[in-house]
């Protein structure tokens, strides 16, 4: 815990009591109110906790008005240019950039592991042929501990590795299989020769009538997808995973309700959502009669895939994001498909129109992920698994840290109770 840098004077009636007040390494100041039932007999009203911090952590840190995201102190621009989603992946679980040797063994060990339990195969055709890949996702990660009774113990560090390791390397394999069965191809096994991104797209989009050669630009602009969503300090999804490690879930039951929770729209649903829009509007010729749409405040439309709840100013992950669309769209081309068009025109409006300037409503990550990910060939039903995915890291990172901390409890919110008051129960024939 940060040492205590200050006190905060709470009046309540003719009693005060003080707070001990902490400082970040860098952000707003901390109040402490661990102790203020015990000391004051009264709660704080916070619905959705957005002016409480839950923990403290070293992992991931957001100024929403700089629109700045670092991850263990590295900003995410230059990660995403100059680094690769496993050299991320190995940053967030230990905190200090790989040397080339423990890049090269951690790479080694993610690779060697990608390979699921064959048994698992049943329990993927348990499901329905049409059911949503997030419910198999849900259902086959949580089943995990079914399968790999070695590092379920979390009072092991050594297991605890194992399982961080294993959750990395198996999960694209996972989502890969979910889409396969969605659509009713065979599964496609994962080849040790490939790196993260290439074998993620080779399970998806190969088939053993014939050889499928990835290429380098998809390859990279899916990396960059896996490294601008890798982890988001703490949101629902994040907040999700460390509530139920709390209790002292096993690792896998604490993703499988990390991914549950990132499928609902509000959260990891944003990409598909943009996607959508982009079928509302139907055509280039209409994109301005929704742009006018999405200023009257009257009117219940809202443009998907610009700005955000968190950054005030630009996305940082979208900055970067653009440039992989460009290379994307180059490469494949929009003339074939319609919605590309449409968001490539209402990309360039939206950038050139004053008010969405003025309201710093430019695209975010969502926008340009969900173009192309559209632009690669996959459904919108598997934009929120690509996105649990690569949210995969985040979630283990923050699950080890907060099993690292010795004084770590129960999470259990509080409440502001409006029901009924103590009442007799009456008998069924006295109603």
């Amino acid at each position: 815990m940060a040492e205590q840098t200050g006190t905060a004077k709470l009046t309540l009636g003719d009693k005060e009591i003080d707070l001990p007040m902490y400082s970040p390494t860098v952000g707003p100041d901390v109040i402490d109110i661990t102790k203020l039932y015990a000391q004051g007999g009264v709660f704080t009203y916070d619905p959705g906790f957005t002016s409480t911090a839950s923990c403290d952590s070293t992992i991931t840190f957001i100024d929403g008005a700089k629109g700045e995201l670092l991850h263990r102190g590295y900003p995410i621009d230059q990660l995403a240019e100059k680094s690769h989603y496993l050299e991320v992946c190995y940053l967030l679980l230990y905190g200090e950039l790989p040397t080339a040797t423990a890049l090269e063994d951690f790479e080694a060990t993610i690779t060697r592991h990608t390979m699921i339990h064959e048994q698992m195969h049943m329990f993927f055709r348990g499901f329905r042929r049409d059911a949503h890949p997030m419910a198999t996702m849900v259902g086959v990660v949580g089943a995990m501990s079914a399968f790999y009774h070695d590092s379920t113990d979390i009072s092991d560090p050594r297991q605890r590795e194992i399982a961080s390791h294993r959750l990395i390397a198996k999960m694209p394999t996972i989502a890969a299989m979910a889409y396969k069965y969605s659509i009713g191809q065979p599964f496609i096994y994962p080849k040790n020769s490939l790196d993260y991104a290439s074998n993620f797209l080779h399970m998806c989009f190969s088939v053993p009538a014939e050889d499928y050669v990835v290429n380098p630009i998809l390859a990279r602009a899916m990396d960059r997808i896996f490294t601008l969503h890798a982890d988001h300090e703490q949101n629902a999804s994040t907040s999700t995973v460390r509530l139920a490690s709390s209790s002292g879930a096993n690792p896998f039951a604490c993703i499988a309700a990390g991914i549950a929770c990132l499928w609902g729209p509000a959260h990891g649903g944003a990409n598909q959502a943009c996607l959508e829009m982009l079928k509302e509007i139907g055509s280039v010729d209409r994109i301005p009669e929704y742009l006018a749409r999405a200023k009257d405040k009257n009117d219940p439309f809202r443009l998907m895939g610009f700005g955000h709840r968190v950054y005030k100013n630009t996305d940082p992950r979208a900055t970067v994001l653009k440039q992989s669309a460009d290379e994307v769209l180059e490469l494949l081309g929009v003339e074939d498909n319609p919605l590309l068009q449409i968001a490539k025109e209402l990309e360039q409006t939206a950038l050139n129109d004053p008010y969405f300037i003025e309201k710093k409503l430019f695209p975010n990550v969502d926008f340009y992920s969900g173009i192309i990910l559209e632009a690669m060939g996959f459904p919108t039903s598997m934009f929120t698994p690509i996105f649990a995915l690569s949210r995969t890291v985040g979630w283990i990172s923050q699950w080890k840290e907060q099993l690292s901390d010795p004084g770590h409890k129960i999470g259990r919110p509080r409440q502001l109770y409006m029901g009924e008051k103590t009442r007799d129960y009456v008998d069924v024939e006295n109603r």
